[in-house]
């Protein structure tokens, strides 16, 4: 079976919405070669380090690559991917070059190349992330593992916007919390929840596929008892209180629903949110506080910011 690639030459800051602008387009999974991320120094207090080849990244930018089947529908598909991207403007987000280039792969390539870029990897005190084709044996007695297939999921985990929503989670989550995940893609978040023992998790995304791929994984995890995967836009069709919501979602859609998260929330509850450009970190912040929250941490990794905000007591 013969596939179509289709890479997307972007920036950094649209890097998540050209992503999701491929997965609405039919690709169950994305490929990101950022040109930053040879020369970036990497902690290794989380997992293994792997040499990187500069010839492997582009020159400048990120391209973002998805698989799609080949068909005679690619011309219109790049064409509804394009205006797609263009429409990111309204949202004064740059997107570069986005220059679009699509080349037919044979499927035995494209499905086994990738994988050698792809290991476990310890990205917390406690969680990592496991392939599901890679044999793993836990380092330590608490240790958590999350199985993830990137061929059915909407990335590998291991995106620092990810990683500090899973590092703030495993601060945070109490057992016998009541968990929200906004914007859930692979439902990496609501499983990492649900191994802290969270008393239930509700994971909502207004894509189809994401629900579909949430619940895939979820089931994998072996954390479907406990996590109910919802299609939905936001919190719009949310009434319950809840202790913790967490959301790896866009700056300018975060400052869209935070009220709405404010009014959820029981007292004193959390709002995890990432997904944050480091320029727009003042953005979130400033819009938080307005809303009625108080800022309990900071994070920084790479180009990301992640904010903790807690819900005053009235």
């Amino acid at each position: 079976m013969k596939w179509s690639e289709i890479a997307i030459h972007t920036t950094n800051e649209a890097t998540e919405a050209v992503a999701n602008i491929l997965h609405e387009a039919g690709a169950s999974g994305v490929v990101i070669e950022d040109s930053g991320e040879p020369e970036r120094t990497h902690e290794d207090r989380f997992g293994e380090i792997y040499d990187l080849d500069p010839q492997d990244f582009p020159s400048e930018g990120v391209l973002v690559k998805a698989y799609l089947p080949a068909s005679s529908f690619l011309k219109e598909t790049v064409q509804e991917i394009s205006e797609s991207i263009d429409k990111l403007k309204q949202f004064n987000l740059d997107t570069g070059k986005k220059a679009i280039t699509t080349t037919e792969v044979d499927e035995e390539d494209w499905a086994t190349a990738w994988k050698k870029y792809y290991h476990p990897v310890k990205i917390s005190g406690r969680f990592t992330i496991v392939p599901t084709w890679e044999t793993y044996v836990p380092v330590e007695s608490d240790e958590l593992l999350i199985e993830l297939d990137p061929g059915m999921a909407f990335g590998t985990g291991t995106h620092p916007t990810t990683v500090m929503c899973l590092q703030a989670l495993e601060k945070y989550v109490k057992p016998e919390d009541y968990v929200i995940d906004v914007g859930t893609g692979s439902g990496v978040l609501a499983i990492g929840a649900t191994l802290l023992n969270a008393k239930r998790v509700l994971a909502l995304d207004l894509d189809e596929v994401a629900v579909r791929s949430a619940k895939e994984n979820i089931a994998l995890n072996h954390c479907d008892e406990k996590v109910e995967v919802v299609h939905g836009n936001l919190l719009d069709s949310v009434k319950e209180p809840a202790d913790l919501i967490v959301a790896n979602i866009l700056a300018e859609v975060i400052v869209t629903f935070s009220q709405d998260a404010y009014q959820l929330l029981a007292e004193n509850g959390l709002f995890i949110v990432s997904g944050i450009i480091g320029a727009k970190k003042d953005f979130v912040k400033e819009d938080l506080i307005q809303k009625g929250f108080e800022i309990v941490e900071s994070v920084v990794m790479e180009d990301w910011v992640a904010l903790v905000a807690r819900k005053r007591g009235e």
